[in-house]
């Protein structure tokens, strides 16, 4: 399966996309394609401008749609997801998540900024019509920490959550892939002993005139 990961991110490195990258990661020791795509790296002129004839733009639009699911990160500021999130989703069609899990990941400064992904984020992905969206991870900046010698170091109860979010995501996956296997593969019918059908109706008519024969003394 195609798993998108999207970081709206305005800078590099940041918390949000090296969240993204460990579940990246582990989605892909499961067997998963996984495209990463970092807005920011995007035409900055194309986003600002709405310019949908762009053809970099275009190609991930067409990325998404051909995705089976999308993981989202984005930094919080001020109780709202990256305006540069915003900029990308808001060229997306009406149904541009439509048949697709979702996993929202934000990181931000302090716990008070939490709610700012079912408050703004949420609402947006349900607009786009995602198929089902995962329940968010949040960490504060004091959760996650980078040291070149030791590498990524979570909080155990974010890593947690984040293992928590990929198995839901894994699962939710199979499932669709097991429901589309379904609805198109024609399943054979058992074959039906027709013989014996046969040889027990005709017992039966014979009991049955039988019972309407009357009796002679």
């Amino acid at each position: 399966m195609t798993i998108l990961l999207l970081s709206g991110s305005p800078s590099t490195p940041s918390r949000s996309s090296r969240l993204l990258h460990f579940v990246g990661d582990k989605l892909s020791e499961l067997g998963h394609h996984v495209i990463h795509i970092s807005l920011r790296d995007l035409p900055a002129q194309a986003l600002l401008h709405a310019d949908f004839k762009n053809s970099e733009l275009a190609a991930i639009r067409q990325q998404i749609a051909e995705a089976d699911a999308v993981v989202v990160a984005t930094p919080v500021y001020k109780a709202a997801y990256s305006g540069l999130l915003k900029l990308f989703l808001d060229m997306l069609p009406q149904d541009g998540l439509k048949d697709k899990l979702v996993l929202p990941i934000a990181t931000g400064g302090s716990q008070s900024h939490m709610l700012a992904l079912d408050y703004a984020l949420r609402p947006v992905l349900a607009a786009l019509d995602a198929k089902h969206i995962l329940p968010s991870v949040y960490a504060t900046d004091a959760q996650i920490v980078w040291s070149e010698q030791d590498g990524l170091r979570l909080d155990p109860a974010i890593e947690k959550r984040l293992h928590i979010g990929i198995h839901q995501l894994n699962e939710g996956l199979a499932l669709s892939e097991f429901n589309r296997l379904k609805s198109t593969t024609a399943l054979p019918l058992a074959p039906v002993a027709t013989t014996a059908v046969v040889t027990h109706t005709a017992d039966l008519n014979r009991s049955h005139a039988a019972e309407k024969v009357p009796c002679t003394a």
